[in-house]
């Protein structure tokens, strides 16, 4: 039996051009965590069902654990750890420490990220929108409730810094 070929993909991460050793079949997921020691975007139910892998790709919110690393070569990726600037966290991350948002924090980062991609779209985004947006990332831990809120209280600070 033959293993399959090891490939160099060729990624753009959090603004870094970076290159790592992926097979045919690795995901993005691998890549970013196992190749690029990226932890940040959590391995949950590797089926897409969870959301906890979230990163943006190309402004996108992407499911990394069923998205094939060779698919993003050359693409933006923005994983929670390019979030924070200059050592300070983003606003949506403060705002989920301030309203609570976040309980054991394994969803949090791809909840971070849905949300990211919403506020980078929409500076003002009302409730049915945020829970749409994050319709693909669950939570056993919150009720959601608070983490609407983060977003919330993220977007109006976000709106806030802009002059809007």
């Amino acid at each position: 039996m033959s293993t399959p070929s090891t490939m160099v993909c060729r990624l753009r991460v959090n603004g870094d051009a970076v290159a790592c050793a992926v097979s045919p079949g690795t995901t993005l997921l691998e890549a970013l965590r196992y190749g690029l020691g990226l932890t940040g975007s959590k391995q949950g139910c590797d089926k897409g069902d969870c959301g906890a892998c979230t990163v943006v790709v190309d402004g996108e919110p992407v499911l990394s654990c069923i998205t094939l690393a060779a698919a993003c070569e050359g693409r933006e990726i923005v994983t929670v750890e390019g979030l924070a600037r200059d050592g300070s966290p983003h606003a949506l991350q403060d705002a989920f420490d301030l309203a609570g948002g976040a309980q054991c924090g394994f969803c949090t980062p791809g909840v971070l990220m849905s949300a990211w991609a919403l506020l980078q779209r929409e500076a003002s985004p009302g409730r049915e929108a945020i829970a749409l947006a994050l319709s693909g990332n669950l939570c056993r831990c919150t009720g959601y409730t608070r983490i609407f809120e983060a977003v919330e209280l993220a977007a109006a600070r976000l709106r806030e810094a802009r002059g809007r």
